[in-house]
């Protein structure tokens, strides 16, 4: 009778001693199986396997010794409302943006590294293309990587009474570099600038004086982007 009075304390006992080891195996990190190695969530819209996923995260990666390039400039209008605020018309919308992939192509051209530089032309893109998209062009013209980039840049001014208003304007570039043959995305990166200045006596009025400052912030972030780019590229 005593012994079967005592099963109870020693249940107690037991579950309390079970429950100490327990909680002071999970305060020192022991969590046995419990370790998350791989994605437990289910997501159909993936375009890469679980199995590739781990593939890609171990694997080391290195860019070609020489390599041709092709340019693409994603159209990022939707930030950028107020473009055409500042440009007289479509003509001068266009030379500006000519202006911006030529500074781009040129300071590309710096790097030991590129054999050729060649446009993606838009037509053979859509407005806003995938990856898949971008690889397939970059194949039609033979290059090994893609420099992927959009600009937007806006202005604010302060009118001040009989004088000059103050103009700031500020860009932000993106820019990536997707490797045709991986599908990687070795280098990216994103840039903002700005630029004060006033209006110039040479400058008929406000509006071109707003156009020349946005101009010289967008010119910053491409300046930035490209010395970011070529310090990447002469990495082995």
């Amino acid at each position: 009778m005593k012994f079967i009075a005592t099963l109870p304390v020693l249940f107690f006992l037991f579950s309390c001693g079970t429950y100490r080891q327990a909680a002071a195996d999970n305060y020192s990190g022991n969590y046995g199986d419990t370790m998350i190695t791989q994605s437990l969530f289910s997501d159909r819209n993936s375009t890469i396997s679980e199995e590739n996923i781990q593939k890609l995260l171990d694997a080391s990666y290195r860019l070609p010794g020489s390599i041709r390039v092709a340019m693409v400039r994603i159209d990022n209008s939707n930030t950028s409302p107020r473009r055409y605020n500042y440009f007289s018309n479509d003509e001068d919308y266009l030379k500006t943006q000519q202006s911006y992939l030529d500074s781009f192509t040129n300071r590309i051209r710096q790097s030991d590294r590129v054999k050729k530089v060649s446009v993606i032309p838009e037509i053979v893109v859509s407005k806003n293309p995938g990856f898949t998209q971008l690889r397939e062009a970059a194949v039609r013209l033979q290059a090994d990587v893609v420099v992927v980039y959009s600009i937007s840049s806006d202005i604010y001014s302060r009118y001040k009474m009989f004088s000059s208003p103050d103009l700031k304007a500020f860009a932000t570039t993106q820019l990536i570099l997707l490797d045709v043959r991986t599908g990687m995305v070795p280098f990216s990166t994103i840039v903002t600038k700005d630029q004060f200045s006033k209006k110039m006596k040479s400058e008929l009025d406000n509006n071109q004086a707003a156009n020349r400052v946005q101009h010289e912030a967008v010119l910053l972030t491409i300046d930035e982007t490209g010395r970011q780019l070529l310090d990447f590229l002469k990495q082995d």
